[in-house]
């Protein structure tokens, strides 16, 4: 989404505005790729999926070896965004997704590819190594315990999210937890570019009854940072996948807040309650954020038993794509155990 930042913070050798270009633009890059990488995150749902896959199909065409590194799949209800799913997939080298929900729904709709369920690589993400005290240093809760939150705008991956009805039931939510157990609420919008998530949250305020006792996280922060952030909560309660994984790496209990399947297949590895998905309405939430608190220890205890394995798992998507290369080295007649002298050029 933003090629100059890319190209900032990972110092790679080019970035490009893909989602600018034209076809051809597009072609005269990827057919000097020596493998394309396509992921990872939630790209292949309903009617997106064709603007995440143009370049799969190019490479395809160009006979570039494309792998999918840990996506994410569904919701997939239209039949053309189906078709083209299964035709660029079986097509693919590599296929990893990050959970068992979109392995199934890809068998379902006929991807024939070999699959590998692995994790999604936020997993092997480490917190920034400076002292965990930016909020402590700001005042922030000082005496109360601090609770995260992270809420996210509707989208064709959450068509079903109301945005009215979802404001509602997390601003009593966070009063309620501000009643019940003298907290700070401190909200942390994990989609920076957009803003929308910072807006979101604002909105979730402004229906509250206790808004001073909430604070926002609104600059801009690198993942590790906000992991380091995270590390001072005793508590979070988020709607945005990565925020409740930062969470658990964190070591910090969390509620799930419904919107989608990719939560329901992260629940499924950490071997946690899912919260009422259907007919939500303020007190089913607060009432399972309640029993959430109560077993505080049991939710440490699962993140303790699941996380080791989903690691190495998230690890796994490197493994197989570094196998792939070193392939791909060998055809060439390069030496395919000095990865570094082959230099392939990725995208």
């Amino acid at each position: 989404r933003d090629p100059a930042d890319t190209y900032r913070r990972h110092k790679v050798e080019k970035s490009v505005p893909v989602r600018s270009l034209s076809r051809r633009e597009s072609e005269l890059i990827v057919k000097d790729l020596d493998v394309l990488i396509v992921g990872g995150g939630g790209i292949l749902y309903d009617f997106d999926a064709k603007i995440y896959l143009r370049e799969a199909q190019i490479a395809y065409e160009k006979s570039v070896p494309t792998m999918f590194y840990a996506v994410g799949a569904g919701p997939l209800n239209d039949p053309e965004s189906q078709k083209l799913v299964r035709e660029v997939l079986n097509y693919a080298s590599i296929v990893t997704v990050r959970d068992k929900p979109s392995f199934r729904l890809l068998e379902d709709i006929g991807v024939l590819r070999e699959i590998v369920v692995t994790a999604d690589p936020a997993f092997n993400l480490q917190p920034d190594p400076s002292p965990s005290d930016k909020l402590a240093k700001a005042g922030i809760g000082k005496g109360r315990k601090l609770i995260g939150m992270s809420v996210r705008e509707p989208g064709r991956a959450a068509p079903d999210l109301k945005v009215e009805h979802y404001h509602r039931f997390i601003a009593d939510a966070a009063d309620y937890l501000i009643e019940r157990y003298n907290a700070q609420i401190v909200f942390i919008p994990m989609e920076r570019k957009t803003l929308f998530d910072l807006h979101h949250s604002y909105a979730v305020i402004a229906k509250m009854v206790w808004p001073q006792f909430v604070s926002v996280l609104d600059a801009e922060y690198t993942p590790d940072q906000i992991m380091r952030i995270m590390k001072e909560l005793h508590f979070v309660v988020g709607m945005r996948l990565h925020f409740l994984i930062f969470a658990a790496l964190q070591n910090i209990p969390f509620v799930p807040l419904p919107y989608s399947g990719k939560i329901i297949g992260f629940l499924e590895e950490m071997g946690l309650d899912m919260p009422p998905f259907e007919n939500i309405t303020s007190g089913r939430i607060i009432t399972f954020i309640d029993k959430a608190w109560d077993q505080r220890d049991k939710i440490l205890d699962a993140i303790k038993q699941s996380l080791p394995g989903l690691k190495k798992r998230a690890q796994q998507n490197n493994t197989l794509l570094i196998e792939e290369l070193r392939i791909l080295a060998a055809r060439k007649g390069q030496d395919p155990n000095i990865l570094p002298g082959v230099t392939p050029k990725c995208s």
